[in-house]
Order: C-alpha cells, then structure tokens, then sequence
C-alpha cells in the first residue's frame, strides 16, 4: 500500500528551531512549505529543503493562500524580545497567530500545531516547581513576550474550523541558539553575574526535543502541553556547560534577586523616558524567566503525546561544539543518527 505523502506549512521556518524541524519533517517523508517574508528567508528556507511562499503573518489572503492543499501548520513564528511595547508584540505574536487560524480554517487545514511558551504560567516572582497544564495563563504588564504569548494561545484554543495544539517548551537551547552569541559577549565584556548565584532550578527543552514533540502533535493531543528535557538542573550547571561549549567561564558574581528586580525597574523607567534604543541590559521580563525556580511538569504530554525527550543534555552538550563548526544541517544529521540508533523516531 502507497503511503500519501503529507503537505507541512512551517511559519518562521527561517528561525532557529525552524531550520531543525524542515530537515526532520523532511527526512520523516513530508512535502515542506514554509513561509517567507524576506529574500534572507526565502534562501534560508529554501536552503533546508522548503518550498518558499511569500507571505506575511498579517496578511491573511497569502496565508490561505500558501495553506492550500497543507495538512498541518507548524506556526513558529514569533517576536520574541525581553523589551518592547506591547503593540509590537500583539501585532506579531497574538494578531498574527489570530491569522494563521483564521486562514488555516478556511483553506481546510487539519491542524494547526503551535510553539507557545511555558512562561505563559508565569505570574508574579515566585518559585514554581512541577508546574502543569492546569494553571492559569497571566499577562504581566512588565512581560511583554510572555503575555502575548498567553493571550495567542487563547487565541489559538480557541479557534473553530481546525484542530489546534498548543506546545510550551521552557528554555530552548542547542548548538546554533543565538542567544548564546549575546551571552558570549556579556561574558567577555565583564558585564556577567549571576543572580541569587544561580542556584535556581529550572527545566530546559533541546530544540531537537521540541521538534519531536511539534511532529507528535501533528496527529496526537488537543490543547496545550509542556516538554522539557526531562532532567532537572540549576541555572549556573546549565549556563556554565553552554559557555564551556564556547571555551568561555563566567565569573563567580552574584547579586541578590530584589536588587537586580529593582535595578531592571529604574532602567525600564530610564529607558522609556529616553526613549532609548535597543534593551536595557537587565529587564524584569529577563528576571521572571530566569531568577526563579521553574520546573515542569511534563506527564500530561507523555500520556497523550507518547512524548519522551530524543536527546539527552549529555548528548546535546557533546554535540554543541560540533554545531559551532559544522553549521546546523550537520548537527542536525548527527542528532538525527543519535536517535535512530536508540531505535527512536
């Protein structure tokens, strides 16, 4: 019997957990879509094996559009800051993914599966440990980037026409991330410390682990659901293996957590009375993701999902270096074959 071959639209498949999922999907047999609203992109994308459709996430038209005759939506993108108005984020992040739906129903679209964030559980700063589908969403007016994305999975949920899942990875780290090259900098500029000494807590996602988890979704689950690594650590293990990878040591300086959430509030008042460009070097949003405890609960989607994390930290860590040299096709390969070889699709 002939196996139907599945049509993927990949929005942000240009980003940094984007050019993992269109190999994968590529090599599990898909037809691949993904959007592109740039020259840069369409290249990037066409690249990794896509087939590049211009659109934008505002346009709802060329959406449905690059949607036609598509199975599942992988919707990506996403504006993704520690600092900003709130109307850049709800542009791209809440109305954007209100598109993405509304298109995705009217062209017939069977599902739409979503990265959304576990910060969206995030309310006021205070410890969570084991956090679980079952807690409220917040919208904090000091986290832009994390309300928006409470307030697009509402919207998502919600949606009528198409099936929708919600997938809500905590820190998403591998070996092409950007944001290790920011911290690398801050690291080498002196500007590093830790906060509370960085013994917080907190669960952490391989975006080779999310990949598996956004292509379990595709045909398993409704609604929303945690994934992680599936192995606990602290702040300080886990940032200090990321900047090994890049032969970088941060020094040993700590500042209380209450100091540095009062020094990002009188920088947030500076910066918005100056109108400064660029972000302040400490935010309150940057603070709440990473100066307390956070750690999941991931046993809804391990029963409904069959979810189970593919790449270990260790492995992840071994091929991080790897990553930096070899570019990302090449890391993606090597994870590839690491988990094939544990008989894992």
């Amino acid at each position: 019997m002939t196996q139907i071959q599945r049509t993927a639209l990949v929005t942000g498949g240009s980003g940094f957990v984007g050019s993992h999922l269109i190999p994968r999907l590529l090599a599990q047999g898909w037809q691949v879509r993904a959007i592109a609203r740039s020259d840069a992109s369409r290249d990037t994308v066409e690249a990794l094996g896509a087939t590049a459709h211009k659109a934008d996430l505002n346009d709802p038209q060329a959406l449905e559009r690059a949607m036609a005759g598509v199975d599942t939506v992988f919707h990506l993108a996403a504006h993704f800051k520690l600092w900003g108005p709130r109307r850049v984020f709800d542009a791209m992040n809440v109305e954007g993914t209100r598109h993405v739906v509304t298109a995705a129903a009217r062209a017939r679209v069977r599902r739409v599966v979503y990265v959304s964030a576990a910060a969206v559980v995030m309310g006021a700063p205070q410890d969570m440990t084991g956090a679980h589908e079952g807690l409220a969403l917040h919208q904090m007016g000091f986290a832009p980037y994390a309300a928006s994305k409470a307030r697009a999975e509402a919207v998502l949920l919600a949606a009528k026409g198409v099936s929708t899942v919600a997938i809500r990875p905590p820190f998403i780290w591998g070996p092409d991330m950007p944001a290790l090259d920011q911290m690398v900098e801050t690291v080498k500029a002196g500007q590093f410390q830790w906060v509370d000494g960085g013994r917080q807590r907190l669960s952490t996602c391989h975006v080779d682990n999310l990949c598996h988890a956004l292509i379990l979704a595709a045909d398993r689950g409704q609604g929303a659901y945690f994934v992680s690594d599936e192995q606990e650590t602290t702040l300080k293990a886990f940032l200090a293996r990321l900047l090994a990878a890049r032969g970088v040591e941060a020094r040993d300086r700590s500042v209380p957590f209450g100091v540095a959430w009062v020094m990002a509030g009188a920088m947030g008042v500076v910066w918005r009375a100056l109108r400064l460009r660029g972000e302040p070097p400490i935010t309150r949003q940057m603070l709440r993701l990473i100066g307390k405890d956070f750690t999941l609960d991931i046993g809804k989607a391990r029963a409904e999902l069959g979810y189970r994390a593919q790449i270990t930290p260790e492995a992840g860590f071994a091929a991080m270096g790897k990553g930096v040299s070899r570019g990302v096709k090449a890391s993606i390969t090597a994870a590839t074959a690491a988990m094939a070889s544990k008989g894992r699709s």
